[in-house]
């Protein structure tokens, strides 16, 4: 058995979580706020970062330029329909997308969103390991693996998930911090 392929897919996840991490709104400005939304257009629905250039102006501020300015009002609408709390000035060919400061009330909301991925992180983390020892189980009992194969395999599984585990707790913790600080 490849413990290799149930690696990649733990990276995955967790670059999946970084990723999700990086939509978040905090007390500065990224592009990740909206790089993945999704915008309707007249020519079906496409990522924001396909049909704009998104750049940074200041330390609250994104600035979101369509290729078509024709698409600035669908841009706008797609980042109001995104609920990212955030302030849309459309300028016709250029959309300021300003970032306001985070109320408390407002960051425990986004560490309630943060704890939710924790879960959805570690529920995905717990279905690959199971995916994992069901597969050497089902070497073992096909007699392709002998029984202390298979105690490896169940021990880098297991080593494997709390390395994940534990990268994701960091992550988390790290997030939540960063949420929390003002």
């Amino acid at each position: 058995m490849d413990i290799s392929s149930y690696n990649q897919q733990m990276q995955k996840s967790i670059a999946y979580l970084e990723k999700e991490f990086q939509g978040l709104q905090v007390w500065r400005a990224t592009t990740g706020l909206v790089e993945n939304i999704n915008v309707d257009t007249d020519y079906g629905t496409i990522k924001m970062n396909a049909i704009a250039l998104i750049t940074i102006s200041d330390n609250s501020t994104v600035k979101v330029e369509p290729r078509d300015k024709w698409n600035a009002k669908h841009i706008a609408n797609a980042i109001y329909e995104a609920n990212l709390w955030v302030w849309v000035d459309n300028q016709g060919s250029f959309l300021f997308v300003r970032i306001p400061a985070l109320t408390q009330e407002r960051r425990d909301q986004i560490a309630k969103q943060v704890k939710a991925m924790w879960e959805e992180s570690k529920a995905n983390a717990r279905k690959i390991r199971q995916d994992a020892m069901n597969t050497t189980k089902a070497e073992l009992s096909s007699k392709t693996i002998s029984e202390d194969q298979n105690r490896a395999n169940e021990w880098q599984i297991e080593d494997l998930t709390k390395k994940t585990n534990s990268k994701i707790d960091e992550l988390v913790k790290w997030k939540v911090d960063e949420i929390m600080k003002i």
